[in-house]
């Protein structure tokens, strides 16, 4: 039978697809940009019939999670390996649950067993003369996922892009194909990036050498920061994400990967969090590979690039360096995500520069970021001895191979001043000035 014969013989409709899904199981479903939300909606249509079924996934970007609801806790229970805004009220009303993790470490928590997934909701592009249809803007742990289910449920849509790299599945390895036609989720950058964070942009661009290989997250700060590089020559790219503002980068000439020491000639990524403008830069493109988190995440490949520049973001600092990036005290706020994975991998690299930035003050400048000591209950993702650069909108502070009161020194000085003679007195009290 030849593939086709396959692929036709398991379309079917959303509503007929998720009656596969059984009381008891563990779904996955495919985050970011690529949730399929229709699968999704046929899913929780189901709600009545169903009982006790675990929905995992890392960052979706859409502005719902039905799943999630109030109501649905008979149902449905979120497992969230990131916690992104649609899910982060369930979570801290306790009809969700946050696993802590590292983003390497996805893919093989459910190829190894430890969460064995029983049925994948993925959405892909359509397939090729062989057969093969491309994960589009996110492979991150869906193809482990994918990989290893029990049962395969695609939205298959053709205007979501071919990407290239270890980013494809096989028709015969698909359950059910429920076609689409349809615009992939968009997440736009911020419209206008405010004046504190181009400063902070400003500074970090300071930090990066030409011919540097870049991570950046997402968010205002890394958008800020590309507004810094047109000046720089022969950036390449190792990240696990990558929105519209790396587009224009390439079309500048500044991105061109000529000097990477791993994956030359290529941008290396895990998914997209953007709009059709990246989606369009992703199709069909071999300047790019994406790759799952275990590989592109690894703190060991990362480290292989010379000049890696990692750049992430912290909620908070305190004075010995400690980054809390996934909670506001007690309440949960986000997740690990690969930041750890970036730090680490970028300081084992030679002229590696890692990078904390952040804010100096939140709520309307009334709160200083640099603090003291943490929130109590507050997640410690980074350890003050993982912290090299801290970078806020005054200055840059070099933490690496310094002691606790050299440490609060630094931060102090790159505090907000309205702030900076409360932190003084904070540190002469722990005698750390």
């Amino acid at each position: 039978m030849s593939w086709m014969e396959i692929y036709r013989r398991r379309v079917t409709t959303a509503e007929q697809a998720v009656r596969a899904i059984n009381s008891g199981d563990r779904v996955w479903i495919h985050p970011g940009c690529c949730t399929p939300q229709r699968l999704v909606h046929a899913m929780v249509a189901r709600a009545p019939e169903l009982e006790n079924v675990e929905v995992v996934h890392i960052l979706s970007m859409t502005p719902e999670a039905p799943y999630a609801a109030p109501g649905m806790e008979p149902h449905f229970r979120h497992r969230a390996l990131f916690i992104g805004s649609n899910v982060r009220r369930a979570v801290n009303e306790g009809r969700a649950d946050f696993v802590p993790i590292h983003l390497h470490e996805v893919p093989a928590l459910i190829s190894g067993g430890r969460t064995p997934i029983d049925v994948a909701l993925i959405h892909i592009s359509p397939p090729d003369e062989h057969g093969f249809c491309s994960y589009g803007v996110g492979v991150e742990a869906t193809k482990a996922a994918a990989e290893t289910a029990r049962t395969v449920i695609a939205l298959v849509n053709q205007q979501m892009p071919r990407a290239l790299g270890d980013s494809f599945i096989h028709v015969s390895k698909l359950s059910h194909v429920v076609e689409a036609d349809e615009p992939v989720f968009e997440h736009a950058m911020a419209p206008e990036i405010s004046d504190e964070a181009r400063k902070i942009g400003q500074n970090i661009a300071g930090l990066i050498p030409d011919g540097a290989t870049m991570q950046m997250g997402i968010g205002e700060i890394p958008d800020a920061v590309l507004l810094f590089l047109k000046d720089k020559k022969h950036l390449g790219v190792h990240t696990e994400m990558f929105s519209d503002g790396l587009v224009d980068l390439f079309e500048a000439g500044v991105v061109t990967n000529e000097k990477k020491t791993l994956h030359r000639g290529k941008i290396v990524a895990s998914f997209v969090i953007g709009t059709r403008k990246a989606f369009a830069f992703v199709d069909n493109n071999p300047f790019i590979e994406f790759h799952p988190n275990d590989y592109v995440n690894d703190p060991f490949v990362i480290a292989q690039h010379d000049n890696m520049v990692a750049i992430n973001s912290a909620l908070a600092v305190d004075l010995t360096g400690q980054v809390c990036a996934d909670s506001l005290g007690t309440m949960l706020y986000s997740g690990f995500g690969g930041q750890v994975d970036f730090i680490r991998g970028a300081a084992r690299s030679r002229g590696g520069v890692p990078v904390i930035a952040l804010p100096a003050t939140a709520k309307g400048g009334t709160v200083s970021r640099i603090v003291d000591t943490l929130l109590p209950g507050s997640g410690v993702v980074t350890s003050r001895a993982d912290v090299h650069w801290v970078v806020t909108e005054f200055g840059v502070a070099d933490l690496h191979g310094k002691c606790l009161r050299e440490r609060a020194q630094q931060l102090v000085a790159i505090a907000h001043p309205d702030f900076r003679a409360e932190l003084e007195a904070a540190a002469r009290a722990r005698h750390l000035a």
